[in-house]
């Protein structure tokens, strides 16, 4: 559903049959260790062990496999998913913002820009502090457990949390990162297929964690617009919906 997570997922398959190939390995030998060595055929113990050298060359074998998955797999898949984020102006751009027990998306206008945030400013209207004051805040779109993003296109969602840690999780998306409190921490994707799936909080974060869900919508381009231009109608007739929906909890 992910461009990355197709590798992601060939990954892991690598890693699966590894290991199965090296539980049939140990198991094999295992049970050559058990006849080869059983009491009827060996009344008196040995204390020399095996004098063979196949076993060292099997397990640097092994080793040097281990070592290939992760400097030549794991470590440069982490590294591309980290150290090379989109650009601004390359990938949709958002905020999600965490809280007990539902999530806060916050989007830009038509003017592209982000409105400055101060969680001073923050009450039950303004649940994550945008700072009116801002003019880039001004066309600024807020929604309540329901995030937006077109298909084919990069997405950069900076997470954050109004009070404990959580963690915004997209299975389908192969998408997992904490929402810290004091911190904007960045995670991008490009989703590959519309639908609508499930974002999980994957934190214990109270009692009601159980309940604490929301939905990522993948549009195409032209449902994407049409929806923000909808949004953002409601958004400069009244109070943002996020916003109302917070008040009414």
């Amino acid at each position: 559903m992910s461009e990355h997570g197709k590798q992601i997922d060939e990954f892991m398959e690598t890693i699966l049959w590894f290991s199965v190939i090296l539980f049939a390995i140990w198991f094999g030998f295992f049970v050559y260790a058990l006849a080869r060595f059983r009491a009827n055929k060996n009344p008196n113990a040995s204390y020399e062990g095996l004098k063979a050298d196949w076993p060292k060359h099997l397990e640097w074998t092994i080793i040097f496999v281990e070592m290939v998955l992760l400097f030549g797999f794991s470590v440069p898949l982490w590294g591309n998913r980290v150290l090379n984020p989109p650009g601004p102006g390359e990938a949709v751009t958002l905020e999600a913002v965490a809280q007990q027990f539902g999530w806060i998306f916050h989007y830009p206008g038509p003017d592209g820009r982000l409105g400055r945030r101060d969680m001073r400013l923050a009450d039950a209207m303004n649940p994550i502090g945008i700072d009116k004051s801002d003019p880039a805040s001004k066309d600024d779109i807020i929604t309540m457990n329901e995030m937006h993003v077109p298909v084919g296109k990069p997405v950069l969602i900076y997470l954050g949390s109004r009070d404990v840690v959580h963690n915004y999780y997209v299975i389908q998306m192969r998408i997992q990162r904490d929402a810290i409190p004091g911190l904007t921490i960045p995670m991008w994707f490009t989703p590959t297929h519309t639908g609508r799936f499930e974002i999980a909080c994957g934190q214990l974060c109270g009692v009601g964690h159980f309940a604490m869900k929301g939905f990522l919508v993948v549009d195409t381009q032209s449902d994407y617009e049409a929806w923000l231009k909808q949004m953002g109608q409601l958004s400069q007739n009244n109070a943002p919906i996020g916003e109302k929906a917070l008040a009414r909890r």
